[in-house]
């Protein structure tokens, strides 16, 4: 409520109305005892008249004694508020009657002073101070039925007055008025020490109590610094700001702000570490608290000694970060201007970057002396750092003092930075910074340095550089990659398997075709085929991969080099090592080597590696997983797999088919990466070619028993066997070749319509389209000449004239295809043309004499 003395006494009737009428619904909404509470929010609201009363009698209630006892009557309510959010069960009761009943007193107060009024009036406020003073909660409550067991003297003085006996007692009236008068008066002197005492040792309750009377003490100056000095009050309260509840923890924390703000002797009374502390356990509980206490800490703060204390009490800087990143905008400026004060230690910026707030280690990165320089960048190189750390670390701009300092300055300082930076590297948005600093240029000259004392710097550089080259941006460096080509031979271990990871990574960027091509003008597959020998498991198959790569594009030379030395160590690799991604590579370098190398086919036969291949897939769970180096190694099998299928070899493909190419190829394609499903439907279109040669014929002299009913094609006429024709439809692999088609990856479909293809040739071209409308794979056809490539597109308007040369299939598909065929006809490559005419035609959408023939 506002001031007493400045307001009007009908504004300080209506406040108090007003709070009277919170606090009624404050009892009546509360989840405790519902009972208790209603009985006290019903006699609250009998104070709603009287308050009427008061100000419709302003003129003659407006008087000091008045004024006074309706001030008393504010701090009951407030004590009321208070009780009803933070009550005892155990002791309610008690506290109720207790509150009812001072409240009583303070009414007594007004109507003993209120001479003037109607006797009507004096009687409705008599009968309510009656039934305040008569209040027992848990039974009923009216006037009627309560009967005082110890008549007070007001209750007395209020029995005469319903009576009628008005000027008889004037007299007592008066006589009883000056006394309260003065007993209010003794409680108003005696108030300053009985403040000091409840904060002291009152429970919760009388706490509340005396910190609104400290407060108002202190606004009022009542008090001053040495009466506040001699009680020990700064003291008292930080004890008290451990043990109490929220909502004196705050009042506490208000109070000391306020006397901070005020004198300063005061504030380094509160600069004890014990006291700080105190103020630290208040940044972990809820917002206003948290509010209060870091805006006392801000005002604290000017004092050296506290900001050299803040910085070594546990768990203080890691609660204000937080707070700085908290949704409380205020708490959050403070916090953030704290810390800019605490960062001028530089061990208490170290633990804002431990806590995740990089800033001030930038600065002092930037900006301050060498050594603090080296300590942060140590301590950076020191910290586990996520992902999100090292991103905030390159947006508040770690990255350039570092480059800087790894470019001019002393040893420690280019160790301590090359160290930090190797961490911000593992972040892919940090490599572009680490390249537009230009600090690939120095990495490489360091590494060609023989200088012994920059020798501890080689292996950090060539990590980074390693971490750097996963960019394409790299390639604006052009001779990067032929200068680490030739520091391999020159390289300690771990600075060897650093280059060639580098080196992929720069070999497999898509614009780096030039870049490959002269590392292999410069012979880098011959300089790379002895570490396959490497003991170092890392090195061999950092080599085993950048081979793999620069072999992709290479003919007939691959085989010259590798020789049968090194394709019997690749071959051995694949069987003896345990690594998945070795195994991948060395595959992959197999099935690089182009397929016209008779001689490789034979070597690989001699060694075995076809069933090696086969045991591999079906012994592990590789089919079932989905991880880049399995979906690498699936397709390097499939690779070799052509190989060893081709359709000119029919004993090879026996051996292969032996062997159990078959069923893996189906295997691969419901199962393997696009790729791997490419390669196999490549493979079975080869076995399929010769099925149809080697089929059985039913009507064949031949056959002195008959095969079973179940070996008997469809597609064939005649009798086929999975190992001995290579069929298709008896391997079960059309429906799996159809289902790539339905499938969203395009890649494929070239070699599966080419599989397809071999099911409808000359001889079997009807019996072909029908097996391949019982299986629905004619949509998944027409579906390709919406978005396959033209070399698919042609294959499937290949097999689609050959399905609709039957009626059949004409009609039923004759409304999905014809939208399409008009389509490319009309937009499709001038190639494709006269075949989508012919169809037009089948499907009568065109006449056969049509310009498009």
């Amino acid at each position: 409520m506002q001031d007493k003395c400045s307001g009007s006494f009908l504004e300080l009737v209506e406040e108090l109305q007003a709070l009277s009428e919170e606090v009624a619904s404050l009892a009546r909404n509360s989840e405790y005892e519902i009972e208790i509470f209603n009985e006290f929010a019903d006699i609250l609201e009998k104070f709603t008249p009287v308050f009427d009363h008061i100000k419709d009698n302003e003129k003659v209630m407006n008087t000091p004694p008045i004024r006074k006892a309706v001030e008393s009557l504010e701090k009951e309510f407030i004590r009321a508020k208070c009780l009803i959010k933070n009550s005892n069960s155990r002791l309610l009761n008690k506290q109720m009657e207790d509150l009812t009943q001072d409240m009583g007193r303070s009414l007594g107060l007004v109507l003993f002073a209120s001479t003037d009024l109607k006797l009507d009036i004096r009687e409705k406020i008599g009968a309510l101070h009656k039934e305040l003073m008569n209040s027992r909660f848990g039974k009923s409550l009216s006037s009627s039925s309560i009967q005082s067991p110890c008549p007070s003297p007001q209750s007395g003085f209020v029995s005469d007055f319903e009576s009628g006996k008005e000027t008889e007692i004037e007299e007592e009236r008066q006589e009883i008025v000056e006394e309260r008068e003065g007993i209010e008066e003794e409680r108003i002197s005696l108030g300053i020490d009985d403040v000091a005492l409840q904060l002291k040792y009152g429970d919760d309750e009388r706490l509340t109590f005396a910190l609104l009377e400290l407060r108002k003490l202190i606004k009022g100056k009542t008090v001053g610094n040495e009466w506040m000095n001699e009680e020990g009050v700064i003291s008292i309260l930080f004890n008290q700001l451990g043990s109490s509840k929220p909502n004196n923890r705050l009042s506490i924390l208000q109070v000391l702000r306020s006397l901070a703000s005020e004198n300063a002797d005061f504030k380094e009374k509160m600069a004890d570490v014990g006291s700080l502390s105190a103020l630290v356990k208040s940044l972990t509980r809820d917002v206003e608290e948290q509010r209060e206490a870091v805006g006392l800490l801000l005002d604290l703060s000017d004092l050296p000694v506290v900001w050299r204390r803040l910085g070594r009490i546990q768990g203080c800087i890691v609660m204000l970060v937080a707070m700085l990143n908290g949704d409380d905008q205020v708490a959050s400026h403070d916090a953030g201007k704290l810390l800019n004060v605490l960062s001028s230690n530089t061990q208490n910026a170290l633990h804002m970057a431990e806590a995740g707030y990089f800033k001030p280690l930038v600065h002092y990165l930037k900006e301050g002396s060498d050594m603090s320089k080296i300590l942060m960048a140590t301590a950076l190189s020191r910290m586990e750092l996520t992902d999100q750390s090292r991103a905030s670390l390159g947006e508040d701009g770690a990255i350039e003092p570092l480059v800087k300092m790894f470019k001019v300055g002393k040893l420690e300082a280019k160790l301590s930075a090359l160290s930090a930076l190797q961490s911000l590297s593992s972040l892919t948005e940090n490599i572009s910074r680490l390249i537009s600093s230009g600090i690939v240029v120095p990495l490489l000259q360091l590494l060609f340095s023989v200088t012994s004392v920059l020798m501890t710097l080689r292996e950090p550089a060539s990590a980074i550089l390693a971490r750097i080259a996963q960019s394409e941006s790299i390639l604006v460096n052009r001779d990067v990659a032929q200068q680490m080509l030739s520091l391999l031979n020159l390289s300690s271990p771990a600075i060897q398997c650093h280059l060639l990871e580098a080196l992929n990574s720069i070999a497999t960027h898509s614009s780096a075709s030039n870049v490959r091509r002269k590392m292999k003008e410069n012979s880098a597959i011959k300089l790379l085929l002895p570490f396959l020998m490497e003991t170092n498991t890392k090195i061999r198959i950092a080599a085993l991969n950048l081979i793999c790569t620069l072999s992709e594009d290479v003919s007939e030379e691959l085989t010259e080099q590798l020789g049968d030395t090194y394709l019997n160590i690749i071959v051995n690799i694949i069987s003896s090592s345990t690594s998945e991604n070795e195994k991948a590579a060395a595959i992959g370098i197999l099935s690089n080597i182009p397929i016209s190398d008779k001689k490789t086919t034979e070597y690989l036969k001699k060694t075995n590696l076809l069933p090696i291949l086969i045991s591999l897939m079906s012994s592990s769970t590789i089919l079932t997983t989905s991880t880049p180096s399995t979906h690498s190694l699936l397709g390097s099998v499939a690779g070799i797999l052509i190989r060893f299928t081709i359709p000119s070899d029919k004993r090879l493909q026996l051996v292969s088919v032996e062997h159990g190419v078959i069923p893996l190829l189906v295997k691969l394609l419901s199962n393997g990466p696009v790729i791997a499903k490419r390669r196999a439907a490549t493979s079975l279109a080869q076995l399929s070619q010769n099925s149809l040669s080697l089929r059985k014929s039913k009507k064949s002299r031949w056959l002195c028993v008959p095969p079973s009913a179940d070996a008997f094609c469809e597609v064939h006429d005649g009798y086929c066997f999975v190992k001995s024709t290579f069929c298709l439809v008896k391997a079960g692999a059309v429906s799996p070749l159809v289902q790539v088609l339905e499938s969203k990856e395009r890649e494929a479909d070239e070699a599966v319509l080419g599989a397809l293809a071999t099911l409808l040739q000359d001889e079997t071209w009807e019996s072909g389209s029908n097996y391949l409308a019982k299986l629905l794979g004619t949509q998944p056809i027409i579906k390709v000449l919406e978005s396959g490539n033209v070399k698919a597109q042609e294959k499937a308007l290949w097999i689609l004239e050959r399905i609709f040369r039957i009626e059949e299939h004409r009609v039923k598909y004759k409304e999905s295809a014809q939208v399409v065929l008009i389509d490319l006809a009309q937009k499709g490559d001038s190639r494709l043309k006269p075949i989508v005419a012919k169809l037009l035609a089948q499907l009568e959408l065109l006449q056969a004499q049509s310009s498009y023939f």
